[in-house]
């Protein structure tokens, strides 16, 4: 361990070098960004190699307080031979990689509930059972009759209804086992993809006009890694408990609802050329729906590849050619999600707001408990336009009131 002294003079010689190294290259830097980058980064790797070196060393029993406080024979006589300790580990280095992947399956799986999916599979379950359409030996009929018979060992809908609360925060209530709903996370995601695509329309243009020219925060990876860590750290904490092996099942249920929906004789039925045919034509027939088929799928595929994108230290990585190069493989998929959000009014385009003030965040839970939800499926007390607010009757409950002011109590 670094006495005071030594750990001072280490950081005063490595300012020392760093300005030293930027005079005498002055010229090739200003022709040449990416040589500071690349000196700065080497630089870098100096310091945290005598870190990492001084934390390998032998340390003292008391973490050096003997000598701090001036007591026993190790006492120290001035001030410069005290050890100090150079920090902790950094809160976002570690990253459980499985729970983050497990929520960006999740998210798919709730794009395809969303969808109608298994509500379109219940309902051929219900015709064939009724002997209502023209199914009676086929594979898609052989299908829906195991369907039926492993329904008992499956994670039910409201199982399904309660992960998405607590994971993702969609839907109304409380979340698996009577836990706190995850309101944040829409806000957080849709900040995240929107910082990834200004990143990604900045590096565009810059070679051709600054639009913003003296905006520190032009093109900036601190600003994309600030908006994925907040997403990270929100996962973190929701990603734990049943989640990894409800979504293993859910995974395998969806792939059989589409061997049920993809077989000759069910598509036969409706004529239809594939699976996706079949639950557009019968949300349509039985359901009556507006189709979302489409922005949602294509919702759930881009949404999940961000997610993934999340579950590697991706974003950690300081260097901008490396983070560019990492973030590349999310850029598309970041604008499709958004384009398809937006077309959906699930989400908005942000110009240049760059930060997501955590007053805001602690707003979200009214804002995203409606979210996902169309002006049709909303509560009349919500549709008016102006706030919801209790009022309290005779019977000791509260009933929604709305307007510009809100109800007292009933008389």
């Amino acid at each position: 361990m670094l006495s005071e002294r030594d750990y001072q003079e280490l950081l005063d010689r490595m300012q020392a070098l760093r300005s030293q190294v930027s005079e005498r290259l002055s010229g090739s830097l200003v022709s040449n960004p990416a040589l500071a980058e690349e000196i700065n980064r080497q630089l870098d790797d100096l310091v945290q190699a005598a870190r990492d070196a001084d934390a390998a060393g032998p340390t003292p029993p008391d973490r050096g307080l003997a000598e701090l406080v001036g007591v026993g024979p190790e006492a120290a006589r001035k001030f410069g031979d005290v050890k100090i300790p150079q920090g902790v580990a950094e809160y976002d280095e570690n990253v459980n990689s499985e729970r983050v992947v497990a929520v960006g399956d999740l998210y798919y799986i709730y794009q395809h509930d969303r969808i109608g999916v298994f509500r379109v599979v219940q309902k051929l379950k219900e015709l064939f059972e009724g002997g209502a359409i023209r199914l009676s030996g086929g594979d898609g009929a052989y299908r829906l009759y195991q369907f039926d018979r492993r329904d008992v060992l499956r994670y039910t809908k409201n199982d399904r209804v309660a992960a998405y609360r607590r994971v993702l925060g969609y839907g109304r209530g409380l979340g698996a086992g009577q836990s706190r709903p995850n309101t944040d996370f829409h806000m957080l995601f849709s900040h995240f993809v929107n910082q990834v695509t200004l990143f990604w329309r900045d590096k565009r243009i810059s070679d051709v006009i600054r639009e913003r020219a003296l905006d520190p925060s032009f093109g900036s990876i601190a600003v994309v890694r600030r908006a994925g860590l907040d997403l990270r750290n929100n996962l973190k904490f929701t990603s734990y408990g049943h989640l990894n092996v409800l979504r293993v099942e859910v995974m395998q249920l969806l792939e059989e609802c589409f061997g049920i929906l993809g077989s000759d004789d069910v598509k036969d039925l409706f004529g239809a050329a594939n699976a996706w045919d079949v639950v557009d034509e019968v949300l349509i027939r039985y359901f009556d729906v507006r189709l979302q088929s489409s922005p949602r799928q294509r919702m759930a595929v881009n949404g999940r590849a961000v997610l993934r994108w999340l579950s590697g230290n991706h974003v950690m990585e300081t260097g901008r050619g490396q983070f560019e190069a990492l973030l590349m493989e999310i850029a598309e998929p970041a604008e499709e999600w958004l384009t398809s959000a937006q077309a959906m009014s699930l989400a908005k385009r942000t110009g240049t707001d760059r930060v997501m003030p955590w007053e805001q965040l602690g707003q979200a839970g009214v804002a995203a408990r409606y979210s996902e939800r169309s002006p049709a499926q909303l509560p009349p007390a919500a549709r008016g336009g102006g706030p919801i607010y209790p009022r309290r009757n005779g019977l000791g409950t509260y009933r929604g009131g709305r307007g510009g002011v809100p109800v007292g109590p009933r008389r």
